[in-house]
């Protein structure tokens, strides 16, 4: 395996995860409970993450600023753009795999 600096990984790191967020903004059609049912996450998880990221490094930042950051947009612009109400079985599924921190 190739040595790489701390610094280099912060960097690929950084450039992964903005990928992440650019695929994630361009599938609107893709509902947070539906990430949320597969993979234990979703948008306003990675916000979360990232208002902590900044809140450890002495930044304050706001609910409602973090999720901007993250959906490129106001969360009640993106709310009403894409999101749609999610069926009684995917409440359910999402209830029942639903993690202590949510």
């Amino acid at each position: 395996m190739t040595e790489l600096s701390e610094e280099r990984k912060r960097d690929f790191e950084a450039a992964a995860f903005r990928r992440l967020v650019e695929h994630l903004r361009a599938r609107g059609d893709v509902q947070n409970i539906d990430l949320m049912n597969l993979a234990g996450f979703c948008r306003n998880c990675l916000s979360n993450w990232y208002r902590e990221a900044a809140e450890a490094d002495g930044i304050a930042l706001t609910k409602d600023e973090s999720r901007e950051i993250i959906y490129g947009m106001p969360y009640a612009e993106w709310q009403a753009l894409n999101q749609t109400e999610a069926s009684e079985a995917k409440k359910a599924e999402f209830e029942a795999r639903r993690p202590n921190d949510h």
